[in-house]
């Protein structure tokens, strides 16, 4: 088997050829998909942390399991790991400030990042935020990394709905979704 060029330029000019320009990645490419925005919480008490989102997805009904993706660098997996558990909530239109908060703009870190916002607990222990489109509370089940993030999985083990619409995430902005009538 022989692999070709997909195309060959030809150029008729003498001297240097002009470097290509940069090709577009895949952070390019995923900035056009709008992602809703959810925080990830982990821990208790002043070991509490979390971390802004657009990776969280339900893997499964049967049996009901989340899935969420935490770079390795993340102050949030190791509370993961430590505590074994979880919340992911969606987040509301209105709850742009909670999502700045765990993404660390502003300098705030660990349990700081709860400050301004009501927080329960339902099962596992992990602080799930009063207010948010629904909050879903997860125990660990299972950690594969693999490259420079963790797929961490998580078993449901309570569901709290609310309502509004949702806070979503596109080229590099936030916005709101309004459902077509």
């Amino acid at each position: 088997m022989s692999i070709t060029a997909p195309f060959i330029r030809s150029h008729s000019h003498a001297g240097k050829l002009a470097a290509p320009p940069a090709a577009p990645g895949l952070k390019d490419a995923m900035r056009h998909l709008v992602g809703g925005v959810c925080v990830v919480t982990a821990g208790t008490g002043a070991d509490r942390t979390g971390a802004t989102v657009t990776s969280a997805h339900s893997l499964s009904m049967e049996p009901e399991t989340m899935l969420v993706s935490l770079n390795l660098s993340s102050s949030t997996l190791p509370v993961v790991r430590r505590f074994g558990h979880y919340g992911v909530n969606l987040l509301a239109a209105h709850q742009e400030g909670v999502a700045d908060r765990f993404a660390g703009r502003g300098g705030a870190k660990g349990a700081d990042r709860y400050l301004g916002a009501d927080w329960t607990i339902l099962e596992t222990g992990a602080s799930l935020l009063e207010g948010a489109l629904a909050v879903v509370d997860c125990e660990v089940e299972r950690i594969i990394e693999h490259h420079s993030h963790a797929l961490v999985f998580g078993a449901v083990r309570a569901v709290r709905l609310g309502a509004g619409d949702p806070l979503v995430y596109s080229h590099g902005r936030y916005g709101a979704y309004r459902a077509a009538v």
